[in-house]
């Protein structure tokens, strides 16, 4: 019997472990060891923070889907993975034995490395669900005391589309309580350019995105490594080409939403071999970590080098799409490797995103996501507003259903042609 335990219960741990489970028969254990027993739809942080959605709306208790699909559940969190013994010591002084492991964790927040950054100092996140209830407490101080605003996220930083996002929803918000005129607005970010996002833009994101950011009378900085926050006042210097400062800002804010650079976990940080400086896991084109062959890695934990040098720091993200991608990837590889065979998928690491505004959107196709591409596409309008809606039902439901691909979606791909939406290829 075979032992698989998948660390962490977000957007790729969840559908990892339905997807592991139906690879191998009964005969073989699933466990996931999680943080707490809710999975939460990230995505939706955003129209959290400002009103738009209820917490418990975008949570699901896995408890008992979990116990259905005979998946063993260890809510305590881990508190250090051994690969060297195959074991996992647990928060509450537990182990726990595996043969394989996917560490599915996502990022550790980094907000201590900027002095007064995050929700313990002077702004605000949606990056967790407890952070985005917080930035709503925030929204409601603004809405009675209007002033100065300050969006986007720090050097290091690899997700942007949700500063984005936020910055656009918060626009909305502000104009349905009519106080809009009241709120300047600044986008302080760390990309070379507007519609960068980590991947030297998809399509003509950097045209759509001025374009939207002028119309919303929103002003940006980019290049901007952000020296340090105090209450009310955010200390930003611009960088030149050649890394030496161009300029300097001292920006007043009422509010500040930034997202931070993220790191590894601590409970994977600093194994030599498992992860790199920053602690993210090294893989190879099977998800599989070089040194540990029993332990595999999908989604934002995984190391991916940056697409290529920038005056300051940018990471590359790892959208929904792509994690999925390398889910499904690595349940085979895993099934391949419990029946004695080799592993060969490999995820194809496409990007698809969809970029809510509240009212409207932006949506890119980047296959693959590192240039150069078969597809670079991008659009927006009203209906990425609605796709993204769409697509929080869907997931959700999904979720709630606990299988990888519930009957719906079988029907629906049956009905396009389609055998699998996450396309994965395998090896010759």
């Amino acid at each position: 019997m075979a032992h698989v335990i998948v660390l962490g219960a977000g957007l790729g741990g969840t559908i990892m472990a339905y997807e592991v489970r139906e690879q191998l028969s009964r005969d073989h254990k699933v466990s996931v060891i999680s943080k707490g027993s809710h999975y939460s739809f990230v995505p939706s942080n955003p129209w959290v923070a400002v009103g738009w959605r209820e917490r418990d709306a975008i949570e699901v208790d896995l408890t008992e889907i979990m116990a259905r699909r005979g998946i063993e559940l260890h809510p305590q969190g881990a508190r250090r993975v051994h690969p060297d013994d195959k074991r996992i010591e647990l928060n509450d002084g537990t182990f726990v034995d595996y043969d394989y492991l996917v560490i599915a964790t996502g990022p550790d927040l980094a907000f201590d490395e900027i002095e007064g950054l995050g929700p313990d100092g002077h702004t605000q996140s949606v990056c967790l669900a407890d952070h985005a209830v917080q930035t709503k407490e925030a929204f409601d101080r603004l809405k009675a005391n209007p002033g100065p605003v300050i969006i986007g996220a720090v050097q290091g930083a690899s997700c942007f589309g949700p500063a984005y996002e936020f910055a656009f929803i918060l626009d909305k918000a502000l104009r349905d309580a009519k106080i809009r005129d009241k709120v300047p607005m600044t986008f302080v970010t760390p990309e070379p350019y507007i519609g960068h996002l980590g991947l030297d833009g998809v399509g003509d994101t950097k045209g759509l995105l001025e374009s939207e950011m002028r119309e919303h009378h929103i002003k940006w900085i980019t290049n901007a490594k952000v020296d340090k926050v105090e209450s009310g006042r955010m200390h930003v210097s611009e960088i030149a080409e050649d890394g030496s400062v161009r300029k300097q800002h001292e920006l007043p804010f009422e509010f500040s939403m930034m997202l931070p650079a993220f790191r590894g976990v601590e409970a994977v940080r600093d194994i030599e071999g498992l992860t790199n400086p920053r602690g993210f896991v090294i893989v190879d084109e099977h998800q599989q970590n070089p040194k540990y062959p029993e332990i595999f890695s999908v989604g934002v934990c995984v190391a991916i080098p940056p697409i290529g040098p920038t005056p300051v720091p940018v990471g590359v993200p790892k959208t929904g799409f792509m994690i999925e991608s390398m889910v499904t990837a690595t349940a085979h590889n895993i099934g391949k490797l419990v029946r004695g065979e080799k592993a060969d998928a490999q995820g194809t690491w496409n990007a698809v995103c969809l970029a809510d505004f509240g009212d409207s959107g932006i949506a890119f196709v980047a296959k693959p996501q590192m240039p150069p591409r078969n597809v670079n596409w991008s659009s927006s309008g009203k209906w990425v507003h609605l796709a993204k809606v769409g697509f929080e039902k869907y997931f959700l439901h999904k979720i709630r259903s606990g299988k990888s691909e519930p009957a719906y979606e079988k029907l629906a791909m049956q009905a396009l042609g389609i055998d699998k939406l996450k396309e994965v290829r395998f090896d010759d």
